[in-house]
């Protein structure tokens, strides 16, 4: 998060630098366009020499905010800088038009100010706020004072609005006045950016918590749980047919028994990482690692039209994947599989705390059965009937193993095995 924030404020600082050079030739541009006024002094010209100083500033600042180059402490001398050259440039106005020095009090240029302080806010840190803020109103009060107390027999202050309007005349309340609203300006931006940085980063940890969600539910739950749409409990769910893919590896009771329980999670790992590759090619969904098992779903939570026959060519494919493989110390490892198709539960199970989704029904209970048929068919993957005709009999290569009772069902089930022979049934 930090490394995301701290890539954007560089190019905040590459935005700012060409806000920043812009600006400095529009005044550069309607300065040298403009007739210039009469009674002024030419051989007062600070202009030309600022504006210039200024350009070179900007552009050695971008240079080194392209090539991230930028310490904190020359952000803080810049804000400093632009803030001094604005004042100084005006400072210099009553000596360039022979006038007494409240003849600058009263310069329109002093809204650049406000200029300069909101360009701190493309950086969305507070404290380049306050600087920038702080430095126009410690500049106003400073330029102000030197004002009153430059001819102490002669302060020019007034209380008289139209003589403040009409002359050379000094109106503290006034002064005050523009102080007091550069310092509101920088107060409400610096209270937004605070804001906006907080919810930016609270943006952030719930998208990055939602990826990690997404690592222990499907990806529709996880958006679900983004989006925040309604206040996920338990009891949500859809109903609808899908299908059931169950799958663990042959034998494994006996292979794990040679194994150190480091090398046993690092296997399951291993082994995980080569079976759910298919599936998930395929559009199904893992619900479930149960020890060295997988349930998976095609069609629930996520649409998948054509879901029989998916999850039979990922029951394919890892077949194939799994058959030059070794993992640990040579180990060969072989899945079985039951896959079967029905209407079946999905949703979301648990207290109000604590949560989990899963899958619900029958059927699914038929397809961890079908499973647990291989070892009494010598056969890698089992499907039901329903499976077979919803994936299509002429898509694959379907064998007939017979009929045969489930447990917990009254009526016997036909049940066939699939390979990777070439289309047609036996």
């Amino acid at each position: 998060m930090r490394e995301v924030i701290a890539r954007e404020q560089d190019g905040s600082e590459i935005l700012i630098g060409w806000i920043q050079l812009g600006v400095v030739l529009t005044f550069a541009a309607l300065y040298y366009l403009s007739p210039k006024p009469a009674g002024a002094n030419p051989m007062i010209a600070p202009e030309p020499w600022v504006l210039a100083g200024y350009v070179l500033f900007t552009v050695v600042r971008l240079s080194l905010a392209y090539r991230r180059r930028l310490p904190n402490w020359l952000l803080y001398v810049s804000v400093v800088m632009d803030m001094a050259l604005l004042l100084v440039l005006i400072w210099t106005f009553h000596l360039k038009y022979d006038q007494p020095a409240s003849f600058y009090l009263k310069a329109p240029t002093l809204l650049y100010v406000f200029i300069f302080i909101a360009l701190r806010a493309l950086r969305f840190e507070v404290r380049y706020v306050l600087i920038a803020g702080g430095v126009a109103a410690l500049g106003w009060l400073l330029m102000v004072l030197y004002v009153v107390s430059i001819d102490p027999a002669n302060p020019m202050i007034t209380r008289n609005y139209v003589e403040y309007m009409t002359s050379n005349s000094v109106l503290l309340g006034a002064e005050f006045d523009k102080v007091i609203s550069i310092l509101m300006v920088t107060a409400i931006l610096a209270v937004a950016i605070a804001r906006g940085r907080r919810l930016l980063v609270e943006s952030v940890v719930e998208s990055s918590a939602a990826r990690e969600l997404s690592k222990f539910v499907p990806d529709e739950v996880a958006r679900q749980a983004k989006a925040g749409e309604e206040r996920m409990q338990a009891g949500q769910g859809e109903v609808r047919e899908a299908t059931i893919l169950f799958t663990d590896i042959e034998g494994f009771t006996a292979i794990s028994e040679t194994m150190t329980p480091t090398e046993l999670i690092t296997t399951l790992n291993d082994y995980f990482a080569v079976v759910t590759k298919p599936i998930v090619e395929h559009g199904g969904v893992i619900n479930q690692f149960q020890g060295d098992a997988i349930l998976a779903t095609f069609n629930l939570p996520e649409s998948l039209p054509d879901h029989a026959a998916q999850a039979v060519r990922a029951a394919l494919a890892m077949q194939v994947a799994l058959r030059d493989r070794h993992f640990g110390d040579g180990i060969v490892l072989h899945s079985r599989v039951g896959i079967n198709s029905g209407e079946i539960v999905g949703g979301l199970v648990g207290t109000g705390d604590r949560l989990g989704y899963t899958v619900h029904g029958d059927e699914v209970n038929l397809a961890a059965r079908l499973e647990q048929l291989n070892k009494d068919y010598d056969s890698r993957i089992i499907v039901s009937q329903r499976t077979r005709e919803l994936a299509g009999a002429s898509q694959f290569h379907f064998k007939q193993l017979g009929t045969t009772s489930i447990r917990g069902r009254k009526t016997p089930v036909i049940i066939y095995t699939v390979d990777n022979e070439p289309q047609g049934e036996k």
